[in-house]
């Protein structure tokens, strides 16, 4: 039987003691992985050990997903109506609720990201994933197509099968939201893997799912590193479908594999680069806020992030002096203290890796005007930086660093920002800041992105898809397009009274 973890809290934002199970969950029990391994879960605020979690292997997903076909085949899928899986989600929710404080907690601890903002933002945006996509589960339609009196022709939306998803770590219950949501309510089987740096509230929530009563086998998970747990589920034949979220070059190796497996559904939500623009008519005082919030919200280690900051070259300096201000006031430290807005980088290795980049711009002749440094002697901790008198090929322009870093350019005509905000190889995301609702909306129309935030930014519903262009994936999540993602499309054609002679 595996451990169950046990973390007192005694912290100015959370009191409390919240139990975890640290095995794999297969067919509706907690268990061991095979080889008997595992995964040791670092604090990113101190950078010591929380636990240990079992470390699942192929062989675990093996059975994970025979598992998960019985499932299907008996007792989830077709099995269970709409209205039951319907209920059993709002059932979910509701514990989701009633533990929404532990949720929290618990992304806070080995995550980093501050209480508060995964109090209000994370749990609570995940409370409500999961409550939309319930009311979509008893209405998964089809529709008649008349084709002649003498044929009765309809179209039916079935559930794919076994899907495997691969969850990041940067919102690891959001993400996690985000993938069951829409294929328990179609009727799916699902494997999870969620990452090896923050399994904590996914292994909290399996405990949650077991307690709605989601029949064994129709939810599972596997711990485990991607290039053993994650390969064996984009691999396996046994395996309809795969969504995962994370780095585009992760995600070319997640295609190549399904294509050389069994031809799987894909769909990939990765990197970005995101263009911020503030134009010369922008309110200079939001605009600023904003686009602070675009780069500097989770850390930096968003997805969707707004990098590449584009200010009209006549209220540049104006701006230039506010958001250094602005961005020198973000208090980052202890994520559990509550005026804390950024907490640690995730890990060691996005430390290093967010540093390098740090490095790399200042070698290539980037000034630095706020940041650059580490906070602290202990934990991930980086202040907000911003770089300004940058060149387009720099990798700090181009690539994506998944940190508090960003870089700020003028510009000075609407057909030039237009170009340059689409000079990457991605397209997730992007702000535009103007109060003429029609230059906003035309300069929003011609970026290549998936999504446009006009004067605001990371605002994100489950009513509303997200999703991107170009190298940034394939497929939308959320609202009603991620339905389709996890549905088989069935034509059923019926001869009335056609006779061939």
């Amino acid at each position: 039987m595996p451990e169950t973890y046990v973390h007192k809290f005694d912290t100015p934002t959370f009191k409390g003691e919240i139990s975890v199970p640290l095995g794999l969950y297969i067919d509706g029990k907690f268990v061991d992985g095979s080889n008997g391994t595992t995964i040791e879960v670092i604090n990113p605020s101190n950078g010591k050990p929380i636990t240990k979690i079992s470390e699942g292997t192929p062989k675990d997903v093996d059975v994970a997903v025979a598992a998960a076909q019985k499932a299907f085949d008996t007792t989830w899928g077709l099995n269970k109506n709409g209205f039951e899986r319907a209920r059993l989600l709002q059932k979910l929710a509701d514990l989701m609720e009633q533990n929404a404080d532990k949720l929290a907690a618990l992304e806070a601890l080995d995550n980093g990201k501050t209480f508060n903002w995964a109090r209000t933002t994370d749990v609570d945006h995940s409370i409500r994933c999961i409550r939309y996509y319930s009311g979509w589960a008893d209405k998964i339609l089809g529709q008649t197509i008349e084709t002649s009196e003498a044929k009765l022709v309809y179209v039916r939306h079935e559930p794919i099968g076994v899907v495997a998803q691969i969850i990041p770590w940067n919102f690891p219950l959001q993400m996690m939201a985000w993938k069951i949501g829409p294929a328990l309510a179609t009727g799916c089987s699902v494997i999870l893997k969620p990452s090896e740096f923050t399994p904590l509230s996914a292994l909290f929530m399996a405990q949650l799912i077991h307690e709605a009563g989601f029949p064994a086998g129709s939810f599972n998970l596997v711990n485990g590193y991607g290039h053993t747990v994650g390969q064996a589920l984009a691999e396996h034949k046994g395996v309809e479908k795969i969504a995962f979220t994370g780095s585009t070059l992760v995600g070319r190796k997640i295609m190549e594999a399904a294509a050389k497996s069994n031809l799987k559904k894909v769909t990939l939500e990765l990197g970005g680069k995101s263009p911020s623009i503030v134009f010369d008519d922008a309110d200079l005082e939001q605009a600023v806020k904003w686009a602070a919030f675009g780069i500097y919200y989770n850390h930096g280690q968003c997805c969707c992030a707004g990098s590449r900051i584009f200010v009209h070259e006549k209220i540049y300096d104006q701006f230039m002096q506010r958001f250094t201000e602005h961005t020198k006031s973000l208090k980052v430290g202890d994520p559990f203290d509550p005026d804390v807005f950024q907490g640690p980088q995730v890990s060691q290795q996005q430390y290093d890796r967010i540093m390098g980049y740090i490095k790399s711009g200042r070698e290539d002749g980037a000034k630095i005007v706020a940041g650059g440094e580490r906070l602290g002697n202990e934990g991930y901790y980086i202040q907000p930086t911003i770089f300004t008198d940058v060149k387009p090929n720099m990798k700090i322009v181009q690539e994506e660093i998944f940190g508090p870093v960003c870089v700020v350019i003028k510009f000075k005509d609407d057909d030039d920002i237009v170009a340059m905000a689409n000079d990457t190889i991605y397209g997730l995301a992007a702000s535009v800041y103007s109060q003429n609702v029609t230059r906003a909306l035309s300069t929003a129309h011609k970026i290549r992105a998936g999504t446009v935030w006009v004067n605001t930014a990371n605002m994100l519903y489950p009513q509303v898809p997200f999703g991107g262009y170009k190298q940034s994936g394939i497929g939308r999540e959320l609202g009603e397009y991620a339905l389709a993602n996890y549905t088989a499309v069935k034509a059923v054609q019926v001869n009335l009274h056609i006779s061939l002679s």
